[in-house]
């Protein structure tokens, strides 16, 4: 991932940032509207997140969506 685009959306989702799920493409995801908590961003643009309902997937760059709350 470029560096300019991996500092960016570090500082889109800063630690603790609220957000809530529009979209994930996996065969056992998330349930839209679910909402969680960022916990880091990795070296490949994935959100790591706390989801409120216990799931632990992460929200993959240019794959999946959240939106911020």
């Amino acid at each position: 991932m470029n560096h300019k685009i991996l500092s960016s959306f570090q500082s889109t989702y800063p630690k603790d940032t609220r957000v809530g799920l529009v979209q994930m493409d996996d065969p056992c995801p998330v349930q839209v509207g679910t909402l969680g908590t960022i916990l880091d961003v990795d070296d490949i643009g994935s959100l790591i997140v706390s989801w409120d309902n216990g799931q632990s997937l992460n929200v993959l760059y240019d794959i999946d969506s959240v939106e911020k709350i």
